[in-house]
């Protein structure tokens, strides 16, 4: 890939900032786009000039739809754009529904990052590629300049899959983590100290190993933060469920995840 060629991050909050700015450190001609003034473009017809590579970074799939069809159509305003890299974490139903709906010159990978803020910032990324291996081939370069784990999971599709039922399990830890530290209050055990423990047992999981690192490990339910984000994560999963699946479990983590409330910092954190 030509680091000539203009690329474009649309959807630069906590992921999609960090993520252009792992780009422009690399060296490419990266440019944000966001509806909001966090100090990227925001008008839409200036950062479709020239535009030949795409990659979305957009809360959900209302969103998607507004960036690439309705509201910002970008789509339809940058003439030049080949491909087209969601990295959104969406329903797999959705994502490969997409490939009918955007035009068949565009080359489309799906390539949703697992890692949260902190990993997006030091640009170790985790990406799950789905997508025709000639054109994840020429996207790598920019994989590699946001990322350190680069999973090729099969065609299109495949990568979004693979995210899904990764978040799964991370709500699932997220959720049990969460109780495991309300009831150790109630027992007088120390946050930290049982962390400590966590970490090096049979209980370890990423949030926990993270907890303090995190950026929304205390955070408590609302619609606009990473909480919130793995409610729509696990409706996303659920979207993919096999018939007749027994799906109990993760309603429930969903509806666990719905009810946190924020947790307060323990003051002997690092």
């Amino acid at each position: 890939m030509d680091k000539t060629d203009k690329i474009g991050v649309a959807g630069c909050g906590r992921m999609g900032m960090p993520m252009l700015a792992s780009l422009l450190h690399a060296g490419f001609n990266a440019h944000g786009f966001d509806i909001r003034d966090v100090g990227v473009e925001t008008d839409v017809d200036t950062f479709c000039k020239g535009l030949t590579t795409l990659i979305t970074v957009v809360r959900d799939a209302d969103d998607t739809d507004a960036v690439l069809f309705d509201v910002q159509a970008i789509l339809s305003c940058a003439p030049q754009l080949r491909t087209l890299i969601i990295s959104s974490t969406l329903s797999p139903r959705y994502v490969m529904a997409l490939r009918d709906r955007v035009p068949s010159h565009i080359r489309m990978v799906d390539a949703p990052m697992s890692g949260a803020q902190v990993r997006a910032e030091a640009g170790t990324l985790a990406f799950m590629l789905g997508g025709d291996d000639p054109v994840i081939a020429e996207c790598l370069p920019l994989f590699n300049a946001m990322g350190q784990d680069l999973h090729r999971m099969g065609a299109f599709g495949a990568g979004m899959t693979a995210k899904v039922l990764n978040n799964l399990l991370a709500a699932g830890s997220t959720a049990m983590t969460r109780l495991v530290l309300d009831w150790a209050d109630s027992a007088g055990v120390d946050e930290r100290k049982l962390l400590d423990l966590i970490h090096t047992a049979s209980g370890q999981n990423w949030f926990a190993s993270g907890f303090d690192t995190i950026e929304f490990a205390r955070d408590g339910y609302a619609t606009d933060n990473t909480i919130g984000i793995l409610v729509k994560d696990v409706a996303a999963a659920l979207d993919i469920a096999p018939d007749g699946a027994d799906t109990a479990l993760p309603k429930t983590v969903q509806r666990v995840i719905a009810g946190l409330p924020p947790r307060a910092k323990n003051p002997d954190a690092p």
